[in-house]
């Protein structure tokens, strides 16, 4: 997912994201702990759209301050 494509999502919808996003994290992991895991550069795409989303909301809150 691109920093522009969730720049367009709202509050709701970006805390929304990032639970799902946290709960994909923990079933990757999980599958990774019993060697399931088909694609494991996806754990690394997971944890980059986590960083986007959380850096998208910290952007928005600063904004939001001054």
């Amino acid at each position: 997912m691109k920093a522009s494509e969730i720049r367009e999502l709202s509050e709701a919808e970006l805390g929304e994201k990032l639970k799902d996003l946290k709960a994909e994290l923990f079933n990757l992991r999980f599958q990774h702990a019993i060697n399931q895991l088909d694609n494991p550069m996806r754990l690394v795409a997971v944890k980059k759209d986590i960083a986007r989303v959380k850096t998208i909301m910290r952007q928005r809150q600063v904004a939001v301050k001054q």
